[in-house]
């Protein structure tokens, strides 16, 4: 690179830097924004507990965090996922927490016995007795692959398919969904299925490492060591409730009804079939998929008054009125929708 065209980039840099700082200041500030200090502080919080990485490190990706909050298009992703990135801080600084400002007590009997009290039976205790190849990874499906690819997608089709807004909802939704989850965890630790598979009801203690239950058995049909590993080390080990996997599977088929209504019956029958499977490898008692789910729910008709409301259209250009379509119009409705964005009657509610 020359000279001169460092020179030219640097200054492009600057001017969009400087482009970003105007409309900063020209933004109409509201109380809904109050939330991005609440999460700067949770994030500041995470920082100063965690100890590794380095702090220059840590200080580079601060660096960069607050670069991207400023460059078009970059932007209109980075801050809405904002509780996203802090939900991710937080369960990955929930190790570094000392023993002596945790909860002392680790419950090992209330989940089972609510469980008996409630349901009759320990369902995670009859499902996963019986186990084959077959079902091991007809439960791996949902619980290890979709669980993780399955928001990505479904921000894809929310992108596309739905109207301009609804998927800062959604990220925004998700994150605080999962935030509230791994708090309650952390108040409220709970010891999973696999724990009384192995310790029975001895009293569990901070010093217990994580354990994969049924997906070992993955791990070595595969010939994998991931999820004992994984497992082995988790941020928070005693996190049977709520369940983030039921949470997370029943929100994202909330907001998949949402944009497609007619796909309820497929929505229901995937959040079921996560629920087996965690129940299957004897991660969850069925009180905490329940649980998960009414997070999921509280959060959705909460976040439901901010979803734009469904027309007759196809796709995001229809909303915007492009045409042709185009990847370039695509590029340019990113940060410009607010400004082509031609709007109907009644569209936001």
């Amino acid at each position: 690179m020359t000279l001169c065209s460092s020179t030219e980039w640097i200054a492009s840099l600057a001017h969009i830097l400087h482009a970003s700082s105007e409309q900063a200041q020209n933004y109409p500030w509201t109380w809904y924004d109050l939330q991005y200090i609440v999460l700067g502080l949770f994030a500041i919080l995470d920082l100063l507990i965690i100890q590794h990485p380095s702090y220059m490190v840590q200080l580079s990706l601060i660096l960069l965090f607050s670069i991207c909050i400023f460059l078009p298009y970059i932007r209109r992703f980075i801050l809405p996922a904002t509780p996203v990135l802090t939900w991710l801080l937080t369960f990955y600084a929930c190790q570094f927490i000392p023993t002596i400002y945790r909860p002392q007590h680790i419950f090992v009997t209330v989940l089972p016995a609510l469980e008996q009290i409630i349901y009759g039976a320990h369902l995670s205790d009859i499902l996963s007795k019986y186990t084959h190849p077959v079902l091991d990874v007809l439960a791996w499906l949902p619980y290890g692959v979709l669980h993780f690819s399955f928001p990505f997608l479904l921000s894809l089709l929310l992108f596309y398919y739905g109207p301009p807004g609804c998927l800062p909802v959604f990220g925004q939704a998700f994150g605080y969904m999962n935030i509230s989850g791994v708090l309650t965890q952390l108040i409220f630790p709970n010891a999973s299925p696999w724990y009384a598979l192995s310790y029975g009801s001895m009293p569990a203690t901070y010093s217990v490492p994580g354990e994969a239950g049924g997906l070992t058995r993955i791990d070595e049909l595969f010939g994998l060591s991931l999820y004992g590993s994984t497992f082995r080390t988790s941020p928070v080990v005693f996190g049977a409730f709520p369940s983030l996997h039921s949470g997370s599977a029943t929100l994202e088929m909330l907001f998949l009804t949402y944009l497609f209504p007619q796909s309820w019956p497929w929505a229901a029958l995937y959040v079921l079939w996560l629920w087996w499977s965690t129940l299957y490898f004897a991660h969850h008692y069925l009180i905490d998929l329940v649980g998960g789910s009414i997070y999921a729910v509280v959060v959705f008709c909460a976040a439901r008054t901010f979803l734009p409301r469904l027309q007759n259209k196809q796709t995001r250009f229809d909303y915007l009125g492009i045409s042709p379509v185009s990847f370039k119009a695509l590029v340019y409705s990113i940060e410009h929708s607010e400004t082509c964005f031609i709007a109907e009657t009644d569209l936001i509610v």
